[in-house]
């Protein structure tokens, strides 16, 4: 992977400018910084080695030089599209999920911010934003891809079982063709954030549903229940003991089959 391969096989897609890196600690801490100046929508910064990459709860995603997808997409929200910023991982997920169902393989989405194949976790997603006062200027938004095998992490490093797209395909696997098939898919994806199409979309591959599950949160007591689909924003929505509906919102979560 380099620059000019980048360039060349993402051309004909609409997106903004393209910063490539051998070796970086965070894309989206790049990104960040780039978003805050004068990137413009779907700039693009993507790694070839990531050393100090993070995913949600400060947890640790490192990308293995020449074996996975770091990259973070920088999203300029249009007027229409800020009151629905919600549903943005939900967004960045179903396009990973979708450019992989062409495998054949078992994709699901695990609330809010995974993407599994057959139940273990190929794909990370963190979205940050930069503000304007009040205002959400702009998204970003982090994806990790495992793609050959020496991009999964040993089992007693992970609190999720994990594989990558060459373990799942048994096929090597090329990391750019990977890429240009997840940022297409969401460019197709995009107009569907500002309607209820996406939160149908999303809620039809999410996993563990009507399942028990335990959703556990700092600072507050564990929920435990059944997923039962998502809310109008992306909030995940579960069916207590008692069959009461209860909503889970975006933040600091962790949710886990009871099975």
């Amino acid at each position: 992977m380099n620059q000019n391969e980048l360039k060349k096989s993402l051309s004909k897609l609409k997106l903004g400018d393209i910063k490539y890196f051998d070796s970086i600690g965070s894309t989206n801490d790049e990104a960040l910084a780039w978003a805050a100046d004068d990137a413009r929508d779907l700039s693009l910064v993507i790694a070839d080695e990531q050393t100090a990459g993070r995913g949600r709860l400060d947890r640790k995603w490192i990308t293995p030089k020449g074996a996975a997808l770091a990259f973070s997409l920088i999203l300029r929200p249009t007027a229409e599209e800020k009151p629905r910023l919600s549903r943005t991982v939900g967004l960045a997920a179903l396009a990973v999920a979708e450019s992989l169902r062409m495998h054949e393989l078992n994709i699901q989405v695990k609330w809010p911010n995974d993407v599994l194949i057959r139940g273990r976790k190929v794909c990370g997603i963190l979205v940050e934003s930069v503000w304007s006062g009040e205002d959400v200027d702009c998204v970003v938004i982090g994806v990790g891809v495992n793609v050959s095998k020496n991009s999964v992490p040993p089992a007693e490093q992970v609190l999720f079982p994990a594989t990558s797209i060459e373990d799942e395909t048994g096929q090597e696997t090329n990391r750019v063709e990977v890429l240009h098939h997840i940022l297409a898919t969401f460019i197709t994806l995009r107009p569907t954030l500002v309607t209820d199409e996406i939160i149908t979309h999303w809620a039809g591959l999410l996993a563990f549903q009507n399942e028990s599950v335990q959703v556990e949160s700092p600072n507050i007591p564990p929920i435990v229940g059944q997923i039962n689909g998502l809310e109008p924003d992306g909030s995940l929505r579960l069916l207590n003991e008692h069959g009461e509906s209860v909503t889970v919102r975006f933040g600091d979560v962790r949710v886990r089959p009871l099975t």
